[in-house]
This record gives structure tokens, sequence and C-alpha cells, in this order.
């Protein structure tokens, strides 16, 4: 059977990311795949090869929309110190926002994937490791452009921003208030705008 057309193919994507993401990989089953992508079995395996084969694409999906997310805040400032804070603080509205889940997929899947799923499992950690080798790059990109304090360690920085956003997107999964969670997700951007030195990029953006 040919593959599915472009446009169909990545409406498929966009519905497996959507149940895979509400459900989890193991408890998402054939039929469920069946009735959210309105394919039958045949045509599911015919274009992605296995449920793990789509899973593994949706998974491919998410992340890029993510780091399509995180591109867009970058490339709106001057200061990359400005659009890491202002990425952050769009975060804290993820508790008013109509999805799946508020937790990250990559995440959710790296805890459920064992030993029996690896290739889906490495691939969760590789895309997490993907987003967080972004937020090293923009902060050497601000300790090039003169924007950190000294004795900054890009890495360092770039490794724990990646930790406070997954924990921001576990901490919107509770039983909290929208305002509790842009109060930290504020927070922390603040705490990336402490960083700065205040020279060329001017005044705070908070």
């Amino acid at each position: 059977m040919p593959r599915q057309p472009l446009h169909d193919r990545q409406r498929s994507l966009g519905r497996a990311v959507d149940i895979f993401w509400a459900q989890g990989f193991h408890a998402t089953s054939l039929k469920d795949l069946e009735r959210a992508l309105d394919m039958r079995p045949g045509s599911i395996y015919a274009a992605f090869g296995s449920k793990e084969g789509l899973f593994n694409e949706a998974l491919e999906r998410y992340a890029q929309q993510g780091l399509k997310e995180l591109e867009e805040q970058l490339d709106a400032y001057v200061s990359p110190l400005e659009g890491l804070a202002a990425y952050v603080r769009s975060l804290g509205g993820l508790h008013d926002q109509a999805i799946p889940s508020r937790a990250c997929l990559l995440v959710k899947s790296l805890l459920e994937l064992g030993a029996r799923e690896p290739v889906a499992r490495d691939r969760a950690d590789a895309l997490l490791a993907g987003m967080e080798k972004r937020f090293i790059a923009a902060f050497y990109d601000a300790q090039a452009a003169g924007e950190l304090l000294p004795g900054s360690d890009p890495a360092q920085l770039g490794r724990r921003l990646q930790a406070e956003v997954m924990g921001l997107r576990a901490y919107a999964q509770r039983a909290v208030t929208s305002a509790a969670v842009r109060e930290l997700a504020g927070d922390m951007a603040a705490s990336i705008i402490d960083r700065r030195v205040h020279t060329r990029f001017g005044g705070d953006l908070l």
C-alpha cells in the first residue's frame, strides 16, 4: 500500500502525539490508534511499520514543535537571555491550555519505557538531550555577546534550565492554580535575567 500523502501523514502524527501524550505508550492500544487516526491496522503498519515506529515519529514531531517554539522566542529578541526568559515565561500558561497533558511527552515517555522498548526510550532521551543542547547554545551565545556575568558556565546553566523546565511541566500537572504556575514561571525567567550584565542590553525584561 502506498504511503500516505505528506499532509495526511502529518495530521496522523499530530493525532498520535495527542493520544500518546494523554495515555502513554503502553496504555494506548491499536484500537485506540485506529480510532484516533481514523486508519485501519494495515494502513497504520504500512505507513509507520509498527506501533513503536509510530510512537518514535510522534516523539520526533513533538520535539520539533518544542524546538520551533523555543527558536521563535529566541529570534524575537536581540538578547539571548531575554529570549530564554520569554520562552520560560510562556510556559506559565500551561495550566490554561487545552492540551492532552501539561507534562512533557518526552519526560513521561522516558519514565514509562523500560528494557522492552529500548529504541523508543533512547530516542526520547536523545530528543531531550537535543533541547538541552539548544539551551546550552543559547547561553553560549549570551556569553559571546558579553551578556553573561563573569564566571557563568553556559553548559551548567543550560542543564539547570532544562531541569527547571521539566519540573515546571510536572508541577503544572498537579491540582494547582494557573496563577501559581505563572508565578513560578516568572520566577524562573527572572533568574535567567539575573545572570545578565546590564550594559548594551539595557534594562530588565521583567
